[in-house]
């Protein structure tokens, strides 16, 4: 598949990255993290080592141990949120290799970096919402989230049973979903570039790191029926959790999901513009939400500002809705989560009847 193109015109881009480097160079700020970010890169690391070392080494009551493997499904989420998510986009620090140190906590996670910055940072960030190009949107057979995609009878109860594949998501991601791209080397149809020597012993180093921490080391201390209820639970918060929150953004009511020109593959908006048509946020007002969700709550402002990091999201709303306005182009926000989970809901039921 030949990946499509966007329209020439930029004038709105341009002008987002005028009125945004004029902030930055008015308030005398760097685009990266900053101390905050690493003190909170530092709690949430911190909380989820001592809440493993407590679970494998330490053997709590069956009922503490339960809260802890949701606690500990909760932590990691947000570590993906916070700290991976803005390292591996080269936001979270100035310094290169505490950008990296950061993204691989992905790969001590269980999934792998090289195949995300593909996936997430190449295809999914210029390609939003494209069917058959953003691999997002790939759920099929089992879900139907593009208009682009095929109906079948199951998709009319998807609205109701969405949460238990949301909950998959973790476990699939980094027990089949890495190796059938390592394997394939394609995401989705889009080719992808070749791993060196470097890329290879990261991936394998690293599944296999998460095998001894993660499976064998638990199964040895505490046994294998505990460990399987144990890592279940909090493989499904973590999938849950992650897969919300980027759903959230796209897979909604009023977000749109471009088709390419059948004879030029050529879309109708220029980059820009095709982003914040396809990205929504969700309570941006919401201080506690936004700490814990890495500002992905703001994803339109990290959609068009993906190397900027995500403390400036709440600055960059206000420039970015003014532009807007400005030219006239309609910009997609919820102000409440649970609103924006319902319109999720809605289109999902929409897309299981049409």
């Amino acid at each position: 598949m030949h990946a499509p193109k966007f329209a020439a015109s930029r004038s709105f881009h341009q002008e987002l990255k005028r009125r945004t480097n004029a902030y930055f160079a008015e308030a005398g700020k760097a685009t990266t993290g900053g101390n905050s970010l690493f003190i909170k890169a530092l709690i949430l690391t911190t909380a989820f080592v001592a809440v493993y070392v407590h679970l494998v080494f330490l053997t709590p009551p069956t009922w503490l141990a339960i809260a802890e493997c949701l606690l500990l499904g909760a932590i990691g989420a947000a570590i993906g949120f916070n700290v991976m998510h803005d390292g591996a986009h080269g936001s979270f620090s100035k310094k290169r290799w505490v950008n990296q140190f950061a993204a691989f906590t992905l790969n001590v996670m269980g999934g792998n970096s090289f195949m995300w910055n593909m996936k997430h940072n190449l295809i999914h960030h210029m390609y939003t919402n494209i069917d058959g190009v953003d691999d997002d949107l790939d759920a099929q057979p089992w879900l139907r989230l593009s208009p682009g995609q095929p109906r079948r009878r199951l998709h009319r109860f998807q609205h109701l049973y969405f949460w238990f594949f949301y909950a998959l998501l973790f476990i699939a991601w980094i027990f089949y979903m890495d190796y059938q791209k390592y394997f394939r080397g394609k995401i989705g149809e889009m080719p992808i570039k070749k791993m060196n020597a470097s890329d290879q012993g990261v991936f394998w180093g690293f599944k296999a790191l998460h095998l001894g921490l993660f499976v064998a080391l638990p199964i040895y201390m505490v046994g294998f029926v505990s460990w399987l209820v144990g890592f279940l639970l909090f493989m499904a918060v973590a999938g849950f959790t992650l897969s919300i929150v980027f759903q959230l953004a796209h897979t909604v009511e009023h977000a749109d999901f471009p088709v390419p020109h059948a004879t030029t593959n050529k879309l109708e908006d220029e980059w820009a513009i095709h982003q914040i048509k396809t990205t929504a946020n969700f309570a941006t007002d919401n201080k506690v939400l936004s700490w814990l969700v890495g500002g992905l709550n703001f994803q339109v402002e990290h959609h068009l500002f993906p190397t900027i990091s995500h403390v400036h999201y709440p600055a960059l709303n206000k420039i970015i809705r003014q532009v807007c306005e400005e030219f006239g182009i309609e910009y997609n926000e919820y102000p409440k989560m649970r609103y924006a989970v319902a319109s999720h809901v809605a289109h999902l039921r929409e897309l299981g009847r049409r």
